[in-house]
């Protein structure tokens, strides 16, 4: 079986890539390798999949390791599907690559266009042409915006987007909703919720915290840590995507286009997550108090019954597990320690 995945040096794609290798399927990985967060980091990602002769210079590239072939290119890129993915037929595709982050996404709108919308529809126009059994892709739990109803579920209104980057996750969504009207094509979207855990993206709160607290750093709390978040392990995350991607549905539903949160569905505060760090590392926060960042929330929390109805999704680590395998992957990994670089 055939699989491709992009945004495969991500976070989450490089977890979801490395677990279908074990499994021994056949990957083909597309990322562009962006300096959004240091390219280092997904280069050493990409090493622990097999690739090792890469560099972040190579404006194109093309290679190969056990079961996998990885491309370095642009979603939007007319590159991409001419040359590399002309002639592949993949069974299933995994669209993770995206420009991600909130905040980035007020002072850099274009970036966020270019690569979740006109990328976006790229991916969808090569399905078009060589539809897969399954596409599956990420979507975010912050297309919820305003909406003050918790636990969020996919059911509710979500034409409120306080960013820009919710906006491009909420018109993916409509995007891949007429592209199964339209073309037939299976598609299904995954809102993903604050992800953490080992090799984590180095702009999120869990990685920010981790590494300043551990290296005696100050760190910037929002609203008086007086937040909740949904916070989800990696490894659950994995699951799920991999549940979705390779499993037929308990519940054999009609409709070719399906929405699902993934989550932990155990939302925490804040300054609990922020505790639950220092209780593990026996080291204590320099807080830094800031009021509530624009395209910010006070709240996220995951209904994920669905999920759970129809791919028997349960999510399994705590909040104390999860931080303690993150704590000690920092802890024994140098490739944590170097990656101070976020834009």
């Amino acid at each position: 079986m055939n699989i491709l995945v992009t945004g495969c040096a991500g976070f989450i794609g490089f977890h979801l890539t490395k677990r279908l290798l074990s499994d021994g399927y056949n990957v083909v990985g597309v990322d562009n390798l962006n300096d959004y967060y240091s390219p280092q980091l997904k280069i050493a990602r990409l090493r622990q999949l097999g690739i090792e002769n890469i560099t972040y210079n190579e404006t194109v590239f093309y290679a190969h390791g056990k079961n996998f072939c990885f491309v370095k290119e642009h979603i939007e890129s007319p590159l991409l599907y001419s040359d590399f993915l002309s002639s592949e037929k993949f069974d299933l595709i995994c669209h993770l690559a995206a420009q991600v982050g909130v905040r980035y996404s007020i002072e850099n709108p274009r970036q966020y266009i270019s690569s979740n919308i006109d990328g976006f529809f790229n991916i969808l126009e090569y399905c078009r042409f060589n539809p897969p059994t399954r596409f599956v892709f990420a979507s975010s739990s912050s297309v919820y915006g305003k909406n003050e109803k918790l636990p969020y579920t996919e059911n509710a209104i979500t034409d409120s987007p306080v960013s820009l980057y919710a906006a491009t996750k909420k018109a993916n969504e409509l995007l891949a909703h007429s592209y199964s009207e339209l073309y037939g094509l299976h598609t299904i979207g995954l809102r993903f919720f604050t992800v953490y855990g080992p090799w984590g993206r180095p702009d999120m709160a869990p990685f920010l915290f981790t590494k300043a607290i551990l290296e005696g750093k100050p760190i910037n709390v929002f609203n008086g840590g007086n937040m909740l978040r949904d916070f989800t392990y990696i490894d659950d995350i994995t699951e799920g995507i991999y549940r979705v991607l390779l499993n037929k549905p308990i519940v054999d539903r009609a409709e070719k286009h399906q929405i699902y949160n993934i989550g932990c569905s155990n939302p925490v505060n804040l300054n609990d997550f922020i505790e639950t760090i220092e209780r593990i590392s026996g080291k204590k926060a320099q807080k830094i108090e800031m009021p509530m960042q624009p395209g910010d929330v006070k709240a996220t929390w995951a209904d994920v019954s669905l999920l759970q109805q129809d791919y028997g999704y349960a999510p399994k680590t705590d909040i104390e597990t999860g931080l303690t395998e993150l704590i000690n992957w920092y802890n024994n990994n140098v490739y944590a320690k170097i990656f101070d670089f976020v834009r």
